[in-house]
């Protein structure tokens, strides 16, 4: 059986002190919400470098680009720790229906970003590809 450890400090988000047991089954995040989490600020990026968009525009983007398979259940997080990062801002509002409607673009240090980052992803991913190359294990035995 496998265990969580739960720091003592962090009584105060409701959890307790002390080993949880883990269910290898359910750890409560799949490997897509994973990915989704680490590669979600370069999507959002790449569809700001094509125009300014506001969130629930690069959520229905996601949604079409995907056919519903890369979803982001929650974009603003997303948005706000890009926006402190200097990666991305917010070049205009409107009041849209009666609700504000905030803009977002891409920096030049966004764009920095992304086109590093991007190559790194291509990197590792050719890498990973490479190590999980099962046709050369088939051919060797």
């Amino acid at each position: 059986m496998c265990y969580i450890l739960v720091c003592n400090n962090l009584e105060g988000y409701g959890l307790q002190k002390g080993a949880v047991p883990l269910d290898r089954e359910n750890t409560g995040h799949s490997f897509n919400s994973y990915f989704k989490r680490a590669t979600s600020p370069l999507v959002v990026l790449r569809f700001l470098s094509e125009k300014p968009m506001y969130g629930y525009e690069i959520t229905a983007a996601l949604k079409s680009r995907s056919d519903g398979k890369y979803m982001i259940s929650i974009l603003y997080p997303v948005l706000y720790r890009l926006e402190e990062q200097g990666y991305i801002c917010i070049s205009s509002t409107e009041v849209a229906e009666g609700r504000a409607r905030s803009y977002y673009s891409i920096t030049d240090a966004g764009k920095a970003h992304l086109e590093k980052t991007w190559k790194e992803y291509q990197e590792i991913s050719a890498i990973f590809e490479d190590l999980m190359d099962m046709r050369e294990e088939a051919s060797n035995e």
